[in-house]
């Protein structure tokens, strides 16, 4: 426990897209002592990365007060290395330039500074309840009908293309 009052928050996630790109969703489990809250969406066509990171996003979210100590568990090595490994205080550095999915991470920066948390890496489809079940939301959330547009995903091509006629 973190302390007596505010304990430990335990954040499972997991994204899908059927196609990368194509329609996805997140999956988010937050057990927190005897509570429980699952949480899910999706989008018309988005990316598994984005949806992954957008897992981690609404879970620190949904946390209600500040500092709470965060353990946050997930199967995207994407999420977990950018964190962990010093990725993302890089692109920070670098203003997001040339990096993917700016707009979820300078989203993701101030929720994660709120609070002390700690990223784990888990194996995804290995039979971790938390993590099997993140996955059924997420999968469930991006087959969803009239799912919205992932306003924040930007085709590979987009850039070069906005120079063409």
């Amino acid at each position: 426990m973190a302390t007596a009052e505010k304990p430990v928050i335990y954040l499972y996630t997991d994204g899908a897209s059927s196609g990368n790109p194509g329609p996805g969703g997140y999956g988010v489990v937050l057990k927190c002592g005897d509570l429980r809250k699952e949480l899910s969406g999706g989008f018309a066509r988005t990316t598994n990365n984005r949806m992954e990171l957008l897992a981690v996003i609404t879970g620190l979210e949904a946390i209600k007060w500040r500092n709470a100590t965060v353990e946050v568990w997930s199967d995207s090595t994407y999420v977990v290395k950018a964190v962990t490994e010093g990725w993302l205080e890089n692109w920070e550095r670098k203003d997001f330039k040339k990096v993917k999915n700016p707009d979820l991470w300078k989203r993701f920066l101030p929720l994660y500074r709120a609070h002390s948390v700690t990223f784990h890496w888990l194996k995804g489809h290995a039979g971790h309840p938390e993590n099997e079940r993140c996955d059924q939301l997420a999968v469930e959330a991006g087959r969803a009908a009239n799912l919205p547009d992932d306003t924040g995903y930007v085709p590979e091509n987009a850039e070069s293309s906005k120079n063409e006629i």
